[in-house]
């Protein structure tokens, strides 16, 4: 076990009101680490750079990817940690190590209990939003995500606006969750999506009667978090930047803040947690790291987001870095602000594809967001999604374009859209000299209802938001009512994933692998447990909970300083 004192041992060093055992920074996931510290008898400081608590977590889809978990056992799922340890095994392709991850599986069900615990959340399965990587031994088709159920945000009291407001606000109030977002996209094709979308008008609408705000997905993880830390007493220092770590004898003892426009140091006896988030915004390190074609505003992650945590980690405390050149990408539109615009079940549904400047297809549209933005990424940008009529009367498109709506005008004028009569018009506007063949091959194998080129549609994550009235293949259509349309799409992202290397206990490494005494981190400020991959929907959450549960356990001495390197039969016994 740790040698690192007692709770109560700590608690006798001092009185002084900027001295804590132990300091969380960033009030996303890192909302967990802080009531699970809390729990275990440390005092704890969460200090955070903007107004707003829940970071890019507010902003995201809330689900969790951390299997086998009880709240999934409860649901009926049946799982095991030896099929999630094949399915990492296979999926991480020995880009990150089982020390690191292998803690994430032993883990992660003790973070979801904390979570279900320590805040007035209740949890839904995502059921049937498959892995990733279905197809991989260990995957699976099933779904082992779960998410927040809609929260009522005003329980919160006067505290209701400090929860980092949505991007975009929908045209009515209606709480959409992962698993109900698959069919309101639906509205116009199905009738479980028509009752999908006035239910949650109906909860929406008749929730503020009855003087209740219903809020879902990442904001509701967000707030319920921030209920628990309002509930056990935790402060939250907001508006309180990060400006420099504690550094003595080569171990992390502090970190130091900007509040209220003055400098201000805080001692940490057990330990500083950085789970600040990534670099979405700061281009100078995007570029460095990443590509200069790459533009911060087509990130989706929250606004303050400018790795200032991940650079002093580095250059004050001498930390290591990972994955700096990865992020959890999302192939979006390059609107104008606040945010792009989502390409999420759009890419999966029939009547459309992704061409390169040539107007060539070059993948499978519907894979994975992270996947399929890594293949943005090398890519001549920008590439432009193809489709017809048929498809824009029949879908949502855009994140908030429903079907039959015209695309906005501003989107033509801004050249971020095009129309035409035909497809020869349209690749003539454009510039894309191959369109017209492409098409027309691709209209072949969506006749046959097999894409020989790039095999959409025959994952079980594709069909997920494919069209289930359209078979064979429900991602599979052809593209052959005029008008057509071509919109620009870019490699956008819910974040960076790269960051301070950490080891299996979440603890900062230096480039040799030592340990930095007192430092750890998780979340976009750490680098990807799982390499370079997303295993399944919600991974990024699920670790940055999870790995902020495991250091939130060393610190209170409650872990073993070495990792166990646990073999499936270990962890099952």
């Amino acid at each position: 076990m740790s040698t690192a004192p007692s709770p109560t041992q700590s608690h006798a060093h001092s009185q002084d009101p900027h001295e804590y055992d132990f300091v969380v920074v960033g009030a996303g996931t890192g909302m967990l680490a802080a009531l699970v510290a809390k729990e275990a008898g440390l005092s704890v400081l969460v200090v955070e750079k903007s107004e707003y608590v829940g970071g890019s977590t507010a902003l995201s889809g809330g689900g969790f990817w951390v299997p086998p978990n009880p709240l999934l056992a409860k649901e009926g799922v049946k799982d095991s940690r030896e099929r999630v340890h094949e399915y990492l095994s296979h999926v991480t392709a020995g880009e990150t190590t089982e020390e690191r991850w292998g803690t994430f599986l032993e883990h992660g069900p003790d973070a979801v209990n904390a979570l279900s615990r320590l805040t007035p959340l209740n949890f839904l399965h995502m059921v049937e939003y498959a892995d990733y990587f279905p197809e991989l031994p260990g995957g699976s088709a099933a779904g082992r995500a779960m998410e927040p159920a809609p929260f009522d945000a005003r329980t919160l009291g006067e505290h209701r606006d400090h929860i980092r407001p949505p991007a975009m606000a929908a045209p009515l109030p209606m709480p959409i969750t992962g698993r109900s977002y698959r069919w309101v996209n639906l509205v116009a094709r199905h009738p479980r999506g028509i009752l999908t979308s006035a239910r949650l008008v109906g909860l929406g609408v008749g929730g503020l009667a009855l003087k209740r705000e219903y809020v879902a997905g990442g904001a509701a993880l967000a707030a319920g978090l921030y209920a628990g830390l309002l509930t056990m007493g935790v402060p939250v220092w907001r508006n309180a930047p990060l400006t420099g770590l504690v550094v003595e004898d080569g171990a992390v003892r502090g970190v130091t803040v900007e509040r209220d426009g003055a400098p201000v140091t805080v001692r940490a006896r057990r330990g500083v947690l950085l789970s600040a988030g990534g670099f979405d915004r700061n281009e100078k390190m995007r570029h460095e790291y990443q590509s200069e074609q790459l533009d911060t505003s087509w990130s989706l992650g929250s606004p303050s987001l400018t790795g200032d945590a991940i650079t002093i980690a580095q250059e004050q405390a001498g930390a290591d870095l990972a994955f700096m050149d990865e992020a959890w990408w999302f192939p979006a539109i390059p609107l104008d602000g606040p945010m792009p615009g989502v390409l999420l079940a759009e890419r999966s549904l029939p009547g459309q594809i992704i061409v390169n400047q040539d107007g060539e297809r070059f993948m499978n549209e519907a894979l994975n967001y992270m996947t399929a933005g890594q293949i943005l990424i090398k890519q001549k940008l920008p590439v432009w999604m193809v489709f017809d009529q048929r498809y824009r009367n029949r879908y949502v498109f855009g994140g908030g374009v429903f079907p039959r709506q015209a695309l906005p005008q501003d989107w033509y004028e801004k050249g971020i859209a095009h129309k035409a009569d035909t497809i020869q018009g349209l690749a003539e506007k454009v510039g894309l000299p191959n369109l017209p063949g492409t098409v027309q091959r691709f209209n072949l194998l969506a006749a046959a209802g097999r894409d020989d080129d790039f095999h959409r549609g025959d994952s079980a994550y594709d069909r997920y938001y494919g069209d289930p009235t359209i078979t064979p293949n429900p991602c599979l259509g052809p593209i052959d009512k005029g008008p057509y349309y071509a919109v620009k799409v870019v490699p956008g992202d819910l974040g960076t994933c790269g960051g301070v290397r950490a080891d299996g206990l979440a603890r900062a490494l230096r480039p040799d692998g030592t340990v930095i005494e007192g430092l750890y981190a998780s979340g976009n400020a750490a680098g990807n447990a799982f390499g370079r991959v997303y295993p399944g929907p919600g991974a990024t959450v699920g670790q940055g909970l999870t790995y902020g549960w495991i250091a939130a356990q060393h610190a209170a001495g409650r872990l073993p300083s070495m990792v166990r390197s646990a073999t499936p039969q270990q962890m099952s016994a």
